[in-house]
């Protein structure tokens, strides 16, 4: 006689009970058939093992809180069903807790302990290029490349000989409203990970001579930036979208500023906003948060608070709608940017239009599926040969944001290119399925969860969800957000609806085209894409050029 047992641990495996193995199911005798009796005895144990799952999987599944409005599904176990929250079924358990301690000077602890041999820890600091002026723009970065050049207790090469020695990595970078310092090292070497990102962003000694050779260094990195044309093209995004406001300069700065910023701009900028309420200590890997936390107040408690005046307010910026043509005959494609103004970090409307954003998803010619990828833009763009690539972004800032597509053409294909463009966010706003929606959402979710592969993205996660939201979004909560923000095509719709209609006067272009001249003119660009966009008035404001 034969038996068949339900195997699954008493305790949820790492993944969820959703990545428990089904049971296997055991051959049968090779020649005759069991007896009724043996029969019998195998229904029995089927319904045992029935019953065994049930036992097992409800007290689990009734600790899940289910969103409200999302609907219900089934969920078989042999023949019976189990009722439980759509969202569930992709909720992610045992995922470590995120602990934030802060500090009296304001400063904000927080960390992930996965129990890694590795761990990632950095200093995530409110302050980027959106807090210079026209004179200082691009000290933030400079500040960042000077970080590295020797502190009081340790030389440049010091420095250096200790970090290779410990087999860690030292690294930087500066966006418009955030700082970066990270190190990644062994776990048991966070107390001198900790205490050399300290030092660096303390006691830098910013000598003289170590600013001008740092000077060429910058030069030349915007010698490299400008040969990349995507980034290029953003910048210009940013400067015709952004006219005349801190969001709309670069994070480099110009050529002039960096020729001219000198020690006192450096120290000047450190101690206007490096200060304790604007900075967050995170991280991630096999790190112990008491043990974090006694470092953070023994290397960072002397860091100032915030100044009786308090901390400088965050420049507002105003989204102003123009375009940029650029012309260069010695360019065989076209690359643009065409977006409109979206949301900001803490608004409501940021997940539907991230799940809008992965609606219309990217494209490449190198890409396989073409007319049969699931993006109805993507399926154009390859059926018509409009462009050989194109990519929707969503960029978020505190307060503003930009929603669009980058995309690169063959200059003769441009108006058609944008013409379609027009017509799928017109498509977003009225005929979007509830398959294209439960799609994106799906996607959105996968995608959000790859980044998190390591303790670097999370810790990279931790620190900025801290500075924009004051807390680590939970993925279970993150999962559910998604779910209640699109739980329809018609709920879906309407951020999009929102965002085209309070553009009915803004839209902004940025052009590097091969030849003006197959570009349409401001005429007709007008009449085209307020053809395309149909039922929405769109006036175009000429603006500035800017030369290569």
């Amino acid at each position: 006689m034969w038996q068949w047992s339900l195997r699954c641990p008493t305790a949820p495996p790492a993944g969820g009970w959703w990545n428990c193995p089904a049971p296997a199911r055991p051959r049968r005798p090779p020649r005759s058939a069991p007896p009724r009796s043996a029969h019998h005895g195998v229904k029995m144990a089927a319904s045992a093992a029935r019953s065994a799952a049930r036992r097992l999987l409800l007290p689990w599944s009734a600790r899940l809180v289910r969103a409200p409005g999302v609907t219900q599904r089934s969920v078989h176990v042999g023949s019976g069903r189990l009722t439980v929250a759509k969202a569930a079924t992709e909720v992610i358990l045992n995922v470590p807790e995120t602990r934030v301690s802060p500090l009296e000077n304001g400063l904000q602890v927080a960390s992930e302990d996965s129990g890694l041999s590795t761990c990632t820890v950095g200093l995530w600091i409110d302050a980027g290029s959106r807090y210079e002026n026209e004179k200082n723009n691009g000290t933030a970065h400079f500040l960042e490349h000077m970080a590295f050049k020797g502190t009081k207790k340790r030389s440049q090469l010091d420095l250096e000989l200790e970090i290779e020695n410990m087999g860690a990595h030292l690294n930087a970078y500066t966006s418009r409203e955030q700082t970066v310092y990270y190190a990644k090292a062994f776990s048991k070497d966070l107390p001198r990970a900790v205490e050399i990102l300290a030092d660096i962003i303390q006691n830098s000694t910013l000598g003289e001579a170590e600013i001008e050779r740092e000077r060429g260094v910058i030069l030349r990195e915007m010698q490299e930036v400008e040969t990349n044309l995507q980034e290029v093209v953003f910048d210009y995004l940013h400067a015709t979208a952004y006219q005349n406001t801190a969001l709309g300069r670069t994070i480099l700065g110009p050529t002039e500023n960096i020729k001219s910023i000198n020690r006192n701009d450096l120290v000047e900028y450190i101690t206007t906003h490096y200060k304790g309420p604007r900075m967050v200590l995170a991280a991630a890997g096999g790190v112990s948060h008491d043990e974090l936390l006694d470092l953070a107040k023994c290397h960072f408690g002397n860091l100032p608070s915030a100044p009786e005046g308090g901390l400088p307010p965050l420049p507002p910026c105003s989204f102003t709608g123009s375009e940029i043509r650029i012309r260069d005959d010695k360019m065989p494609l076209a690359h643009l940017a065409i977006a409109v103004e979206a949301a900001g970090w803490s608004d409501p409307d940021t997940i539907p239009l991230m799940v809008a954003n992965t609606l219309i998803g990217n494209w490449d010619r190198s890409f396989g599926g073409g007319v049969n990828l699931s993006s109805k833009l993507a399926q154009i763009a390859c059926h018509g040969n409009l462009c050989h690539s194109f990519q929707s972004f969503n960029t978020c800032y505190t307060d503003t944001g930009l929603w669009g597509l980058y995309m690169v053409c063959e200059p003769s294909t441009i108006q058609d290119m944008v013409h379609s463009v027009q017509r799928e966010w017109i498509r977003l706003c009225t005929s979007v399925t509830e398959n294209e929606v439960a799609r994106a959402k799906n996607l959105l979710k996968t995608n959000m969860l790859l980044q998190l592969d390591g303790s670097t993205p999370i810790c990279e996660d931790i620190g900025r969800q801290m500075l924009c939201y004051k807390r680590r979004i939970p993925i279970p909560e993150l999962e559910a957000r998604i779910e209640v923000s699109g739980t329809c095509a018609a709920t879906s719709k309407r951020p999009s609806r929102k965002l085209l209609a309070r553009q009915s006067s803004n839209i902004e272009v940025c052009v590097s085209c091969s030849a003006e001249k197959t570009f349409p003119t401001e005429k007709s660009f007008k009449c085209f894409v307020a053809g395309s966009l149909g039922l929405y008035k769109i006036k175009i404001r000429k603006g500035f050029k800017m030369g290569l």
